[in-house]
């Protein structure tokens, strides 16, 4: 069961080549129109001549029944534990075993260094820490090569190990909107981003021009390489969520450095209970306090202006939040009206709204294919507004060539106290050749 990531990550390092399981078939879920592929025979090796079926995850009942499964293995992240528990009554119901994989058996050793950055949610702030963490290594005068949890939406094919080092690299793979959200801030760092299907081929690659290697985690899941330093993000917006959302408890509990973030914008009692939180359930992890800090060039479009405030896809819907960096700004820079999106919404974005009713009067820019991009470009067009806020992490306004003027919101991580991020990495052995 999966999302296109994690289960094919969990297939190729365990199952691929072991013949004492015969691996029926994926289900798909979280993702838009991910399903009804075929998990390739290049890539599912010589036991799958034909390659897997993948299927919607709602057919998993009609699956078992009718191959007579025995074991049903979850591989995607950020669900509440009542909801991983929910698919595991359906798969038990229906007679089969239902499993989690943990890290001995999926997470790959690589030769040199690895520092990962995971989360507890989504959208707690990986990417502004990953930036920090490769700044503070290049500063060493060592190369740092990213690797970015998998987003495999498109020909499969295709995707197995890509390397992303210029703007032209994100055309050559026709990279979605979220596989630019993650990607783009790198390039403009100058850092190399790797990404794609088969994680024991990318490490290969990437070790041969890393110093260090930097997992930039997907979702709240954990690494798919064995870290040396796990550094992991908490959420105060969302407490409790540390304690009742899967992997993300677990990255706590793994966890070295746990980040509390965004303690700037979030209610006091929020921040204190989080802590006490992570001190209950990792009570040797370091604790660092940190601030979103939140951006924007031109704060006259926002200022006393109806604004239709654009936020990062999956931050508003498997993440669960009913705001983003774009709302922070609006309240900020002092807007005079949220214009609810709603009402002009077409296609798939309609349909998200009504999947995912905790956005409201916010806009989640959704682009997992060419389609859903030009129906994201539609609503906004058609929508009543003065300036469109874009929260997301790159300029939707070049990528999508839009009619109205825009306000883009930029944040950044900064620790408050110590210790801090390059302490951290001073005490870390970077330059140390792993044996």
């Amino acid at each position: 069961m999966g999302a296109a990531g994690r289960d094919f990550h969990n297939f190729n390092v365990y199952f691929r080549q072991n013949a004492q399981y015969e691996v029926v078939a994926f289900t798909a879920a979280q993702i838009p129109k991910i399903e009804n592929r075929v998990y390739p025979p290049e890539l599912a090796g010589p036991l799958y001549p034909e390659g897997i079926k993948i299927y919607p995850e709602e057919e998993l009942p009609k699956l078992i029944e009718k191959h007579n499964i025995d074991q049903v293995i979850l591989a995607y992240t950020d669900l509440s534990h009542v909801s991983v528990m929910n698919k595991a009554s359906c798969a038990l119901a229906c007679g089969a075993d239902f499993r989690l994989m943990g890290p001995k058996n999926t997470m790959l050793k690589s030769k040199k260094p690895v520092i990962s950055v995971c989360a507890v949610r989504t959208g707690a702030g990986k990417s502004p820490t990953t930036r920090k963490i490769s700044n503070i290594i290049r500063k060493k005068g060592l190369k740092v090569v990213i690797v970015r949890h998998p987003m495999p939406y498109g020909d499969l094919k295709n995707q197995v190990c890509q390397r992303f080092s210029t703007y032209k690299d994100l055309e050559l793979y026709n990279t979605t909107i979220e596989e630019r959200e993650e990607y783009e801030h790198h390039l403009d760092l100058g850092n190399i981003v790797y990404a794609g299907v088969d994680y024991k081929k990318i490490l290969n690659e990437a070790e041969k021009e890393a110093d260090v290697i930097l997992w930039d985690g997907g979702n709240n899941d954990f690494p798919f390489y064995k870290p040396d330093l796990q550094i992991v993000i908490v959420d105060p917006h969302r407490p409790g969520h540390e304690l009742t959302y899967y992997p993300g408890e677990t990255n706590a509990i793994m966890a070295d450095v746990i980040i509390i973030n965004k303690i700037d914008s979030a209610k006091p009692d929020h921040v204190e209970q989080t802590i006490r939180n992570i001190k209950k359930l990792n009570p040797q992890a370091i604790i660092i306090k940190a601030a979103s800090l939140i951006t924007v060039e031109n704060p006259e479009l926002i200022r006393d202006k109806r604004v239709l405030v654009v936020e990062d896809g999956p931050t508003l819907t498997h993440g669960g939040m009913s705001y983003g960096a774009g709302i922070v700004a609006a309240r900020k820079y002092a807007a005079k009206e949220i214009i609810d999106p709603r009402p002009y919404a077409v296609g798939s974005i309609k349909t998200v709204f009504e999947q995912y009713t905790q956005i409201g009067s916010l806009l989640p820019a959704m682009g997992y294919s060419p389609d859903q991009i030009s129906e994201l470009k539609q609503t906004i067009e058609a929508t009543d507004c003065d300036t469109v806020i874009i929260g997301t992490p790159i300029d939707l306004s070049r990528l999508l060539e839009l009619n109205k003027p825009t306000a883009r919101i930029k944040y950044e991580i900064q620790e408050i106290g110590k210790p801090d991020l390059e302490e951290i990495l001073d005490d870390f052995p970077l330059e140390k050749n792993k044996q």
